[in-house]
């Protein structure tokens, strides 16, 4: 009986030094995950798995604890660095589009002319109001293959006497946009299907996307509805900005082309949400 108690005692003893070398293998792991990070801004499971020594599982599971932390965020396939709780601008009021066009030309331009070279080859194709949409349609003028469906009457003026076929939804027109809105505007183009659409926003969080007015709200989702390839256009200088109404979220859009890397947020919910982000290359007009 003695000989069994000393061995269920040396075994508990074992048992216990294995679960203390066990949290101090996941401080270890935690720590080398950390300091990757900090290096490199994100990690993927397989090579931290292979770099540790260890199963893939065992780093999902320590991911998922460092997450709980606020240290990192997961990403389909790893994990980014958290950024601090940045502040979120609310945009109020609508500037005027003169103004808007001058902020930010030269990324707007970038990714207008980038942009124009993705869609270009398509028939057709819906192109939402805004600034760089506008400029993007200025680079379609000689198009003659393509149908091009707008509810911007500054994107129709832009193309008329160039070779697309241009198609004006018929409504109420907002007169500082220039935008035609409204449910007659809208069942148009419900009865229609866009092989891509081209959209602007007022802002991006990591929640979605927004703009300023329920108007042109309600055409950008018919868009989104309608398309089978959706391109959403924003320069980082929007990132953590938001306006009155949530178009949409990430799950929404197929892609979208900016002039920088967005905040580890807005990355990590773009990644989870699957959307191809694209950095347009300075144009070289600028």
């Amino acid at each position: 009986m003695a000989e069994e108690a000393s061995f269920r005692d040396k075994a508990g003893e074992e048992q216990a030094g294995g679960d203390e070398r066990q949290r101090m293998l996941s401080h270890v792991r935690h720590s080398r995950i950390l300091e990757h990070l900090s290096m490199t801004g994100s990690i993927g499971v397989t090579a931290i798995a292979a770099d540790l020594g260890v199963s893939d599982m065992t780093i999902r599971r320590d991911l998922v604890e460092l997450e709980r932390e606020g240290r990192l965020v997961r990403v389909h396939g790893g994990a980014v660095l958290a950024d601090a709780p940045a502040s979120i601008a609310m945009d109020s009021e609508e500037p005027r589009f003169d103004a808007r066009l001058r902020r930010g030309s030269d990324a707007k331009s970038a990714i207008a002319a980038y942009a124009a070279t993705l869609v270009a080859g398509y028939r057709t194709l819906a192109v939402d109001v805004g600034t760089t949409t506008y400029l993007m349609a200025g680079h379609l003028r000689d198009a003659a293959h393509l149908k091009v469906f707008t509810n911007s009457l500054r994107i129709s003026a832009l193309l008329d006497g160039g070779a697309p076929e241009v198609y004006v939804a018929g409504g109420r027109v907002r007169a500082e946009e220039m935008s035609v809105y409204g449910p007659t505007a809208v069942a148009q183009f419900e009865k229609l299907w866009f092989d891509a659409a081209v959209l602007g926003t007022s802002g991006i969080t990591a929640e979605g996307f927004f703009d300023y007015s329920f108007e042109d709200t309600d055409m950008k989702r018919v868009y989104l509805r309608r398309s089978g390839l959706r391109i959403l256009l924003c320069d980082s200088a929007k990132f953590q900005r938001m306006s009155l109404v949530q178009v949409g979220a990430f799950s929404e859009i197929s892609m979208l082309i900016t002039d920088a890397e967005p905040p580890p947020r807005i990355a990590a919910a773009l990644t989870a949400a699957r959307v191809d982000v694209r950095i347009a290359p300075p144009y070289p007009g600028n």
